[in-house]
């Protein structure tokens, strides 16, 4: 994994919003590698993201490597970017990703990817339906299907953490240690996968031990809803850690290997 790390150096930057600014780390491609277009990351969700910065960073370098430019924004309220995570909306994330498309239309021309990841998957996929220009394809990595259950897993967390008295009751609607808005609570409950893509859609989705690996019933069920209503979808379940959740910091170089490789190469 070090030559992923070695060889591409992120360009971090505040992009003005219309409250605040958003952090933002830019991957430009390799000097001498043919440009291939760019790629928007849309990160997971509350705690979710900065388990996950690791893999980000490492599967960004390797798309620099591979001619890609690739964008990952703090959307508002979450890392380093303004605002509290109280104030998330899921609208403003929204209006963040549209920003950040637009970013990288000037800065990174060519054909524009999203990359999403957990519920991140979720709020490209939505995303992707307003999104101008379109998508030229979706990324998805372990995509959350449905905001509801994903959400309720969240407040699991936070009760088991008052059992054992880790933390005291606060707000009713806490997720893993951070105050969400009943705005934005709803909005994930509300989230759904349902509809088809209308670009080609590269899902890589990861199972602890399994073997063969395969994916979740039900996301085979949806892909399978997907592809008889047209969608083009590409599915690649693997072995691997959920290094979103692990309690230290995990790679798992098979995805990334597997998510360049699903990239369409074109022309050399």
């Amino acid at each position: 994994m070090s030559g992923y790390a070695q060889r591409s150096h992120a360009l971090p930057f505040f992009l003005p919003a219309d409250l605040g600014d958003r952090f933002c780390l830019y991957y430009p491609p390799h000097p001498g590698v043919r440009v291939r277009g760019s790629i928007l990351y849309v990160h997971p969700f509350a705690e979710e993201l900065n388990k996950s910065r690791r893999m980000a960073a490492l599967q960004s370098r390797a798309y620099a490597g591979a001619g890609y430019g690739v964008l990952q924004m703090d959307l508002y309220g979450c890392g380093d970017s303004s605002g509290d995570f109280s104030e998330a909306r899921w609208e403003l994330w929204l209006s963040d990703l549209a920003l950040g498309w637009r970013w990288l239309a000037m800065h990174s021309p060519g054909p524009a990817h999203l990359w999403g990841l957990r519920l991140g998957a979720l709020l490209a996929l939505q995303f992707a339906e307003q999104a101008q220009p379109a998508p030229t394809g979706l990324v998805l990595w372990q995509p959350v299907i449905s905001g509801r259950p994903h959400l309720r897993q969240f407040m699991r967390l936070q009760t088991a953490a008052r059992l054992f008295g880790a933390t005291q009751a606060t707000d009713a609607n806490e997720a893993g240690g951070y105050t969400l808005a009943p705005e934005l609570v709803e909005a994930i409950n509300a989230a759904e996968a349902g509809r088809r893509p209308h670009c080609p859609v590269q899902w890589l989705e990861l199972t602890a031990s399994q073997q063969p690996a395969a994916l979740q019933p039900a996301s085979a069920l949806l892909l399978e809803r997907w592809e008889r209503a047209g969608a083009h979808v590409d599915a690649f379940p693997l072995e691997g850690e959920p290094f979103w959740s692990t309690p230290e910091i995990a790679e798992v170089p098979a995805l990334i290997a597997a998510t360049l490789a699903a990239m369409p190469r074109g022309p050399s």
